[in-house]
């Protein structure tokens, strides 16, 4: 196999990698992009895994990234959220199990932000690419005992976080379709019958697009908001698509996609909803869908 054919065989590990890093498609794309150089002036005799060699270049290249993400993230307008991805069509790799799809949740992307960036890589390449501490060490140059330290400094700071629970996809997606059922008649009742008492709503619009720029707190509270918006959707089209592992709802005004929202389900109730309007964000959502032939015939486009 040429390298060529090896690289773009290895693009969607890579990719899912940088995303998982990042919080960001557009970024991890070009993560992957600056890869490619690398391993075009590569002594390829002298690699044993090509797999391992990217992952070492990619992971690294991430690294540098996130260290200024991190700044501008303190500036960024309003809550920030990562780049939702359309991953019906395994784009980050196979989401067969709960704890695949945890690992791309917007609300686990989320909680990943409190790592520090070696941290943060320790835990991706061992939770979601099952790599060993002996391998982790390899890619990051620390030793298998250092890894091995990192990696339960990590679990300890995601364990602190609220419990994260992730619902059967069906029954995720028959909820989110009660909340729009609900949210479109303007029946509160309903609304907050489906919301944990504490439930939490974040909008990130990054002050492009209109967007509430602080979290809105308490069912009451967010059974208005949304009520309150899916009244006045006018002539959205509504669908729910399997974004970042989860069913989550995708609006669309003729060809254009301008918001998602997703859904962190507990115990059977919506404890968090994160939408996503910031028009750049999207970009690489919108590509996806109008690749898949979107609006029309795209796959798992469900009408609500």
């Amino acid at each position: 196999m040429d390298g060529a054919t090896e690289f773009e065989r290895l693009r969607p590990v890579m990719f899912g990698l940088a995303y998982r890093l990042l919080g960001s498609a557009a970024e991890a794309e070009d993560v992957v992009q600056d890869a490619y150089p690398k391993w075009a002036g590569a002594e390829r005799e002298s690699i044993t895994s090509p797999r391992a060699w990217l992952a070492k270049v990619v992971t690294n290249l991430c690294l540098n990234r996130l260290t200024s993400a991190r700044a501008q993230r303190e500036r960024y307008v309003g809550p920030w959220l990562p780049e939702p991805v359309l991953t019906s069509d395994d784009v980050l790799g196979p989401l067969e199990t709960a704890e695949q799809r945890d690992s791309v949740s917007l609300a686990m992307m989320v909680l990943l932000e409190q790592l520090s960036p070696v941290e943060r890589a320790v835990f991706v390449l061992k939770e979601a690419f099952a790599y060993s501490h002996r391998e982790i060490g390899a890619i990051l140059d620390v030793s298998e005992v250092n890894s091995r330290q990192l990696h339960r400094r990590a679990r300890k700071a995601l364990d602190r976080s609220p419990e994260r629970r992730v619902s059967n996809p069906r029954q995720l997606e028959k909820l989110v379709e009660s909340f729009l059922s609900a949210a479109r008649d303007g029946d509160l009742p309903a609304l907050e019958s489906l919301l944990t008492a504490d439930v939490t709503a974040w909008s990130d619009g990054g002050g492009k697009a209109t967007a509430a720029r602080r979290p809105v707190h308490g069912a009451a509270k967010v059974a208005r908001l949304y009520a309150g918006m899916f009244a006045g959707a006018g002539q959205v089209s509504i669908g729910i698509l399997e974004v970042n592992g989860e069913p989550a709802v995708v609006a669309r005004a003729g060809d254009v996609l301008f918001g998602i929202l997703g859904f962190e389900v507990v115990g059977g109730r919506i404890r968090g909803l994160r939408a996503v309007a910031n028009p750049e964000k999207l970009a690489f959502l919108s590509g996806q869908l109008s690749r898949s032939g979107w609006p029309a015939g795209s796959g798992g486009w469900k009408l609500s």
